[in-house]
């Protein structure tokens, strides 16, 4: 590797930020900042991530697969049956708890990124969303970086804030894990955050903070050290708030409804060469209960498109603090020696939750009883609301559905790389790469070995991921060999892809229940069901999920995706497979009392009968 002067990185996610979203992938929405390292870098349209969000943030962090890191599944979704179903009958999730591959956490079979980063002489730190674990042995901190401020839970309110009845216990199961700001600076808890506090403000301004602590060290020190930023937002996951001046942008931007969005998005995608002109996109899929957007009372409808307009002032202000950390990375002098990118770590949200028959009642009680969701209060601190399956639907076209299924809309997401020593720029790359491909790009950048197959004295897995150099110098023409296999699974979702072919698992409601396949070269939007017709390609790629579900130790949940693992007496237990129960009074402040190490299983898999 030809590189005189070691590089610095920064990776920047966002969550749940749709396709489409940013104005440099065909959105309306004001993203000045990413636009333009997208015009001076590379825009990807075959990014892949994992389905949701601690999976995909796994292989960002390791560079193998998310089963094999610890996160095969979401822990709050493994922890609870029905967390994610969208009907009474769906299946468990119990055969995953306690499963290898299922901790919930950043195992020892994997070492990080910033692990191998830190003992090579950079310099790491992170600022954002974390997700990979909630006790001190699985802070960031734990994990290689030496400067960190975390969210450790999946979401929470962007403000911090949470009514009093909250505080003392009152919440319904499906909230508690979704509204605590729980935070961890450095090897500590964080007890209060500042009244100002908003989420993307406050994380763009600590990484400000360590990359000026990074530059001190550095002047006061005869070894020189580049770094590794990691820059994960929690936002535009729900609850769906901004401040009020970003919200106003978009007052009455989307009051001719969804459909209306996705046709302007749709027609965005391709004048900007995105997508090609005569794709045939997927038609939106909804649930029986889902009221039409003809159907609604003007009430209804004013309530739907303020909430995406209090969406599109989230991305807004992500764009904002993404302009202050370049910014000063280019008043420091270091843009130029610095790998950026950007991305989302799934598809859009499109959960209904106001249909789930095991979150509804309780989750629509409490929100009616405690938070403010009146239409000018839509954004705010006390308002708690997401925007539904149309509005991700028009996020995610021409794709097919949205965040946690494995199809397109699911996992295929915005990426862009800006790095001034390649070769590729002001380019639009069709491409297939995924997240995996990071820590593998950023270590040959780098010229660092990945350690495997030990560290530190224990066994770790080796990366399964692609170098993307190559590509991004223009020595090569895609990033993985022609006849690349990639596999998907999350909940009782699955697929498989080799080359242009994908097979893909999705259960009722949404998906027919049975492997379906198509030709991602002729249809990105999931259409044509080619199974009937190619039976001898869906048996090849299902021999390859057979492969991939042993090689990567798949725990699945439908006895249709072959091997298959009914739950023990000792998995049955519901809510209890979390290391730290956070959500309970005087959790915050009694801490070890509610922590403890969780049972641990090991089970071969049963073959299909």
């Amino acid at each position: 590797m030809a590189i005189s002067q070691r590089p610095n990185f920064l990776i920047i996610v966002a969550d749940d930020l749709g396709f489409s979203d940013v104005g440099c992938f065909g959105g309306e929405i004001k993203t000045p900042n990413i636009d333009k390292l997208a015009q001076e870098g590379i825009r990807h349209t075959g990014f892949h991530a994992a389905a949701a969000c601690s999976p995909t943030r796994a292989m960002i962090m390791t560079g193998t697969d998310h089963h094999i890191a610890g996160l095969g599944n979401l822990i709050e979704w493994t922890t609870t049956t029905g967390q994610n179903a969208v009907s009474e009958t769906e299946f468990t999730t119990a055969p995953q708890r306690g499963m290898p591959g299922y901790e919930g956490y950043l195992n020892d079979r994997v070492v990080t990124l910033p692990e191998i980063l830190r003992d090579n002489g950079y310099h790491t730190m992170m600022s954002g969303k974390w997700h990979l674990g909630l006790t001190p042995e699985r802070f960031p901190y734990a994990r290689g970086f030496e400067r960190s401020f975390s969210l450790l839970p999946a979401c929470s309110n962007h403000y911090g804030w949470r009514p009093d009845a909250e505080k003392n216990g009152e919440v319904p199961e499906f909230l508690e894990k979704s509204t605590i700001a729980l935070h961890v600076e450095d090897d500590r808890y964080v007890d209060q955050l500042p009244d100002d506090w908003y989420s993307s403000d406050g994380y763009g301004g600590k990484m400000i903070k360590f990359l000026n602590e990074w530059q001190q060290i550095n002047a006061s020190s005869k070894d020189k050290k580049p770094f590794f930023a990691y820059l994960p937002f929690s936002a535009p996951h729900w609850p769906l708030q901004a401040p009020k001046g970003n919200i106003d942008h978009y007052k009455d931007a989307y009051k001719d409804g969804p459909e209306a969005l996705r046709q302007r998005r749709l027609a965005n995608v391709v004048k900007l060469g995105m997508i090609p002109a005569d794709i045939k996109p997927h038609p939106v899929v909804v649930d029986e209960e889902t009221i039409p957007w003809e159907d609604m009372t003007p009430q209804e409808q004013a309530l739907s498109s303020k909430a995406m307009e209090a969406f599109s002032g989230m991305v807004e202000k992500i764009d904002e603090n993404v302009g202050r950390v370049v910014a000063h990375l280019s008043e420091l002098g270091e843009l130029d020696n610095t790998l950026v990118m950007f991305m989302s770590d799934n598809g859009p949200e499109g959960a209904e939750y106001e249909l789930y028959p095991m979150v509804k009642g309780p989750l629509m009680e409490h929100l009616g009883k405690y938070y403010n969701n009146e239409i000018s209060n839509i954004g705010e601190k006390d308002s708690f609301v997401w925007y539904g399956t149309r509005w991700a639907q028009a996020s995610s076209a021409p794709s097919r559905l949205y965040k946690a299924f494995t199809t397109e809309g699911g996992v295929r997401v915005p990426c862009v790389t800006r790095w001034p020593a390649a070769s590729r720029k002001a380019e639009i790359s069709h491409v297939f790469a995924s997240v995996m491909d990071i820590a593998p790009t950023i270590l040959d950048m780098a010229g660092i070995q990945h350690p495997a197959p030990h560290y530190k004295g224990r066994e770790v897995t080796h990366m399964r991921g692609k170098s993307m150099l190559p590509f991004l110098q223009g020595k090569a023409e895609s990033v993985h060999p022609p006849d690349f296999v990639y596999g998907w699974e999350l909940s009782g979702k699955a697929a498989i892809r080799k080359a242009q072919y994908k097979a893909v698992f999705i259960p009722k409601p949404k998906g027919p229940e049975k492997w379906q396949l198509y030709d991602l070269s002729k249809d990105l939007g999931e259409t044509d069901d080619l199974a009937e017709g190619m039976p001898e390609k869906l048996d090849e790629l299902l021999k390859l999920w057979e492969d991939y579900v042993k090689e990567c130790g798949v725990v699945p949940l439908q006895p249709e995706l072959g091997a298959y693992l009914a739950a023990t007496e000792a998995q049955m237990p519901e809510n209890a497979w979390m290391e730290y129960d956070y959500w309970k009074p005087t959790a915050l402040v009694d801490r070890e009392k509610f922590m403890q190490k969780r049972p641990k299983f090991t089970r071969p898999l049963e073959a299909k009968a």
